[in-house]
């Protein structure tokens, strides 16, 4: 399993900020061991110009960007993913398409930079505070040791296992 490509999709309710940060950070900080998605459930149609700015650093190319709605990922062809992680407390609470493959998800949310009303810098200063925020997290979880990630797929398996109606 070791060139084994992770799929991850990051959800947020308007993907226009925090979801579209994450999806490049763990591209660019994964090294090819995890290709990132992201959705919203109410997408703006829009990726805001402050998230492009932080993303410019990490060298992803921002014309793969775009504010999208979840329900790309639920269709027939999709991309299978093996991680939902929601980043904003809206978006965990909403009830969400069904995910192919039934990948392991948990809630990664932090503060919504494009709601912080301010001056231009404080909004800037926000954005970069978020974004520090989630690739702190992305560096943990992109040097998790393959085998837990394997590990951790086994044991949602076997759980899904004891709910099978016999």
């Amino acid at each position: 399993m070791e060139d084994k490509v992770y799929n991850v999709l990051f959800l947020c309710t308007g993907n226009s900020a925090r979801s579209v940060m994450a999806e490049a950070l763990v591209t660019t900080m994964g090294q090819g061991r995890f290709r990132g998605f992201s959705a919203g459930s109410h997408p703006t149609g829009a990726v805001n110009p402050l998230a492009l700015e932080q993303i410019a650093t990490t060298g992803y190319p921002l014309e793969q960007l775009r504010s999208k709605s979840w329900d790309e990922f639920g269709q027939a062809g999709a991309p299978v993913m093996d991680f939902i992680f929601t980043v904003c407390d809206n978006a965990a609470g909403e009830v969400c398409p069904h995910w192919p493959g039934h990948p392991m998800s948990a809630h990664w949310g932090s503060e919504d930079p494009a709601a912080f009303v301010g001056t231009a810098d404080q909004r800037r200063a926000v954005f970069q505070k978020v974004f520090r925020q989630i690739r702190a997290r992305m560096s943990i979880f992109v040097s998790l040791p393959l085998h837990m990630l394997e590990k951790n797929a086994i044991q949602h398996e076997v759980a899904a296992i004891g709910r099978t109606a016999v």
